[in-house]
């Protein structure tokens, strides 16, 4: 369906020097795949999916859509542009329009749709992302999560062959991504052809054919999700998919400021979408330093979450220690049905409990 080859962008600065965002692109996308584009920041990922639909024209190389080279003197734009919806990072809703207007503009000009007809169809297509009730609404008065699905339906409006999606949900509140995501997982099960460029590692392992890594401006490794996340051939590739988020906190002495480390947490999970596990992690932490713990300073406490695995923990690290401080008595053996594991070792600088909660 689209063929790159040798696809490359560099951008002048105004004092004269360039950059170059992708160096030599090469990949062929078949109907029906949804790949998910994934790679540390300033690698090319955006830039790639607006060189596909012509955003930000390629400086060299060739892009083959449905047989045509797209950047061949004379070819017609917008010819390809109706065949490729985009969903961009920052909504891009007219803000003087009602919702279903949003929806109705570009049908009844540029496909020639009757305005009963578009309205029909609008209605059905804002029954799928759950906002049938906010036709009459102007965007103003949603929230960022809805304006993000009106968008997805807009693009949809158009009967598109195919959707690129730039990173549709990082301008959103935590709180609300997951709404979005669920939208775009429904056009992936509809067998509808998508590139999605995303830093939702679980959402791109369970929702893509492929996946793309990308970094220097390339396809650095192109594969499986189940390639790509559990048997990555580059160590790029496994640093980026490896990687774990956390927030530490040194604790010196017991005066320390345990309103400060609630706040942390809960910001902690809203950020990473775990905010399920904010209180549970809140209680264990506070039992562990204000019992179980106690008098034993100092220490470094540690939230982690995986964001690949999911797998969340609080982390205890005493240095100078060879042996587990944890008392081993009835008030530990609750804890341990409380939480999924308690991991106790040594390390290099000390002792180690971990909580996998």
């Amino acid at each position: 369906m689209i063929s790159i080859k040798h696809l490359s962008k560099t951008f002048r600065n105004p004092d004269g020097s360039t950059l170059t965002v992708l160096k030599d692109v090469n990949c062929d996308i078949e109907k029906g795949e949804v790949i998910s584009i994934i790679g540390p920041s300033g690698t090319g990922k955006s830039t790639l999916l607006r060189a596909i639909n012509m955003l930000e024209p390629p400086t060299g190389g060739e892009i083959w859509v449905d047989g045509e080279n797209i950047m061949a003197k004379g070819y017609r734009l917008d010819k390809m542009r109706r065949k490729m919806g985009m969903v961009f990072q920052s909504f891009n809703l007219f803000d003087h329009m009602t919702v279903l207007e949003n929806l109705t503009y570009a049908p009844v000009r540029l496909l020639k749709m009757t305005e009963e007809q578009a309205q029909a169809e609008g209605m059905e297509l804002l029954k799928k992302v759950g906002l049938a009730q906010k036709a009459d609404v102007f965007p103003a008065s949603l929230s960022g999560g809805q304006k993000q699905r009106v968008a997805i339906a807009r693009a949809l409006a158009m009967h598109p062959e195919v959707i690129l999606f730039d990173e549709p949900t990082s301008a959103l509140d935590p709180t609300m991504v997951g709404e979005v995501l669920s939208v775009i997982r429904q056009l992936a099960g509809s067998g509808m052809t998508m590139l999605i460029v995303t830093h939702e590692m679980r959402f791109a392992r369970d929702v893509s054919t492929r996946i793309f890594f990308m970094n220097e401006g390339v396809i650095y490794e192109d594969g499986s999700p189940e390639q790509i996340f559990e048997h990555p051939v580059r160590s790029a590739t496994k640093a980026f998919v490896n990687r774990i988020q956390k927030l530490v906190y040194e604790i010196d002495s017991e005066s320390f400021d345990y309103l400060q480390i609630r706040t942390g947490l809960s910001q902690f999970c809203l950020k990473y979408n775990i905010s399920d596990k904010a209180d549970k992690a809140y209680q264990l932490a506070k039992e562990m330093l204000f019992e179980h713990f106690r008098g034993i300073r100092p220490l470094t406490f540690r939230m982690t979450h995986a964001e690949l695995s999911g797998q969340t923990a609080l982390d205890f690290m005493v240095e100078g220690m060879t042996e587990s401080p944890l008392p081993h008595n009835e008030a530990v053996e609750k804890l341990r049905t409380r939480v999924q594991d308690i991991v106790e070792e040594p390390t290099a600088r000390g002792f180690r409990v971990k909580l996998l909660i």
